[in-house]
């Protein structure tokens, strides 16, 4: 949820990304969990959608991708919704039963 961890120093005011060699062990073990889960995600596609997410820096942003090539915005989900409950009431309106179809 908060991307990947990259830990920071101050130099004269001025924020600057530590090197991973000055990284603690806590630090570093935080970092890996990111690492890992991007490779659980990537194993886990195919060809296509490995090159949609392929440049994504955080697991974060290929799981936010993914989520919207495979199940819309919420606005495309509400109008999926919307969609399949006029169907319904159409079906029910005519008169048929599921169990009859």
């Amino acid at each position: 949820m908060n991307g990947p961890l990259f830990p920071m120093h101050v130099v004269k005011d001025e924020t600057i990304k530590e090197t991973w060699f000055g990284w603690s062990e806590a630090e570093s073990k935080k970092a890996q969990y990111d690492f890992v889960a991007k490779k659980i995600i990537t194993f886990a596609l195919n060809l296509d959608e490995f090159f949609r997410v392929s440049q994504c820096s955080s697991t974060k942003e290929m799981w936010d991708i993914l989520e919207v090539t495979h199940e819309g915005t919420g606005d495309l989900k509400r109008a999926r919704k919307h969609t399949l409950i006029h169907e319904y009431e159409l079906f029910m309106q005519q008169g048929k039963n599921i169990i009859d179809v």
